[in-house]
């Protein structure tokens, strides 16, 4: 009888253990993945690492179980966040959730702890027995040409990963999806690796110091306020995919004129608002509203502000304001982790974040009469005499689809109210649904009018809308009634709408603001003095015309960029 070498017989059983723990590894893995191109995308990657690894340890099963393990863990933290924290694993949360709240978050599930103990103790003792017991591949090869072969063999499996990484590269179909997609659909390990190549933030481009300094050193004490302590409330509404219908040739009939867009005795400023996102991106309207800059002026990761710019941020609306004695509140109308929002929201500067669930609410399923009641609730609870309070609500009516039911359900005002599109054209059903909702929100906005402004307690209302919807791309084409300057935004233009029930001057108007500079007006409005980020913030919206990355004047930009950036280092 042939008898094997011991050392053989080792090796050859834990290599099989470790090729069936890998294909375990790589069904886990893969297999929840929804579609087939992306299931194999993710199985190419896996092979790469592996086949990295393999090169160089020269130790199969040490390879295959780390490599099999490391998409295995990825995996599984992607499926615990996705359960507790009801949102997707990003690149950027191996930075922020293990530098700041990762310890937070696992105090809420003290589970979790035995969990991460058992698995720091179990893993590294299976690798250390897999590199014991395995002996390496080609043990005859040494020298220079063996450390060649690896690094050859490394290096190419580096670069073919990258391949696939790339917007260009054999995977490409994937990349070409919107970003909410890539934040919320059910394909979680292939929307992280697409992530790692959209996620780069990078600054723009900026002048030198001394430019600086002679464009911007007059803002550098601020602005003085015109109100003196206490300071107006703010009352701040996100109105989800608003935007004035009357703006669209179609839309010239009277169910098409809202009071939301109108002027009366107490409109302070009104206008176009210049967004920087279409069809959603909720997300990044928040960022610019609350810190004063566009997320695209970070390049392709500034789609993720949430995630990867909030915590870098260092000046914002809501921190001026707590420092000017305010108390800074948040109403959300889904779960408050909700895309990174409780992070997020203290990044920006908030004292407290209320989510759906601690307010009662039916998370998505809001209307704006809700969001704005539980608003009131919440602040006649946390309303102290002499302290003014900033409420932000974010309302979610109008949130697509908006043909989701057939005009036939819709009411009797509100069917075929577009005569400008044909009944069995798709964009007439989304207009009309549109409308109807809208009708809703005009009517809870009265409300909140008379809740806020109808009062001694000086108040400033704002409300504008985050970005046009997309009715599944129908509304691109349809016509518009606009300025030839503004044809090229025709995409981007919702309205804000600045009210108060004091007196005070009217802000100044713009062919079209930009949303970045939302908290310049709102300052404005409320006679609140600037510090001097936005203090340079408000002349650069005056140089510029209300235009921001668009602004004619680049060299002034430029010099903006340096010296918010790098003398008053607004983000880091």
């Amino acid at each position: 009888m042939v008898r094997f070498p011991s050392r053989f017989t080792r090796s050859g059983v834990v290599r099989a253990c470790a090729v069936l723990a890998f294909a375990a590894c790589a069904w886990a893995t893969v297999w929840p993945e929804p579609e087939p191109l992306q299931k194999l995308f993710v199985l190419v990657l896996l092979l790469f690492v592996a086949a990295a690894l393999l090169c160089a340890t020269v130790r199969l099963a040490f390879s295959l179980l780390l490599g099999g393990g490391l998409f295995l863990a990825l995996r599984f933290i992607s499926n615990l966040k996705e359960t507790y924290l009801e949102t997707a694993l990003m690149p950027a949360d191996f930075v922020y959730y293990a530098r700041s709240s990762l310890v937070a978050t696992l105090r809420h599930y003290p589970h979790l702890y035995l969990l991460a103990a058992g698995v720091l103790l179990l893993v590294p003792l299976l690798l250390v027995l897999a590199w014991r017991l395995d002996r390496p591949l080609f043990a005859r090869r040494h020298g220079w040409s063996g450390v060649a072969w690896r690094v050859v063999g490394m290096l190419l499996c580096v670069v073919a990963f990258r391949a696939c990484l790339l917007p260009e590269g054999p995977f490409a179909g994937l990349h070409d999806r919107n970003v909410w997609d890539k934040l919320s659909d059910d394909a979680q390990l292939t929307n992280f690796f697409i992530n790692l190549n959209d996620a780069g933030v990078k600054v723009p481009a900026m002048s030198d110091d001394g430019t600086a300094q002679r464009e911007w050193d007059a803002t550098a004490s601020g602005r003085p306020g015109t109100w003196p302590a206490p300071y107006p409330d703010i009352v701040q509404v996100l109105e989800e995919s608003t935007f004035d219908p009357s703006i669209f040739a179609a839309c010239d009939v009277p169910g098409c004129k809202f009071a939301l867009f109108q002027t009366d005795a107490r409109t302070r400023g009104t206008g176009l608002l210049r967004t920087h996102t279409w069809g959603g991106g909720t997300w990044v309207s928040e960022f610019a509203v609350h810190t004063g800059l566009p997320q695209d002026i970070f390049g392709a990761g500034g789609m993720y502000a949430p995630f990867v710019l909030a915590p870098h941020v260092h000046d914002t609306l809501p921190d001026l304001l707590r420092r000017l004695g305010y108390l800074t509140i948040a109403i959300y109308p889904t779960n408050s982790d909700f895309l990174n929002g409780r992070d997020a929201y203290r990044a920006y500067g908030f004292d407290h974040l209320y989510g759906a669930e601690e307010l009662g609410l039916d998370e998505w399923e809001e209307t704006d009469a809700q969001m704005f009641a539980a608003a009131k609730r919440v602040y006649d609870n946390v309303k102290k005499p002499g302290q003014p309070v900033f409420v932000m609500i974010l309302t979610i009516n109008q949130h697509g689809p908006h043909d989701d039911n057939p005009m036939a359900k819709l009411p009797p005002p509100w069917r075929n109210m577009v005569q400008g599109l044909s009944g069995k054209d798709e964009s007439a059903l989304d207009f009309d649904t549109y409308l109807w909702r809208l009708h809703d929100s005009d009517v809870a906005m009265q409300g909140l009018e008379n809740d806020f402004l109808d009062r001694e307690q000086p108040t400033v209302l704002v409300h504008f809308g985050d970005h046009q919807p997309s009715f599944d791309g129908l509304i691109r084409p349809l016509a518009r009634t606009l300025p030839p300057a503004l044809v090229p935004e025709r995409d981007f233009l919702t309205y804000y709408m600045i009210k108060s029930n004091f007196a005070g001057p009217p802000l100044p108007g713009y062919p079209a603001l930009d949303i970045a500079f939302l908290p310049t007006m709102v300052l404005q409005a409320a006679g609140l003095p600037a510090d001097p980020y936005f203090s340079a913030a408000t002349t650069l919206r005056e140089r510029c015309q209300g235009r921001f990355d668009d602004c004619p004047d680049r060299a002034l930009l430029a010099s903006y960029y340096a010296w918010i950036f790098r003398r008053l280092h607004v983000y880091e």
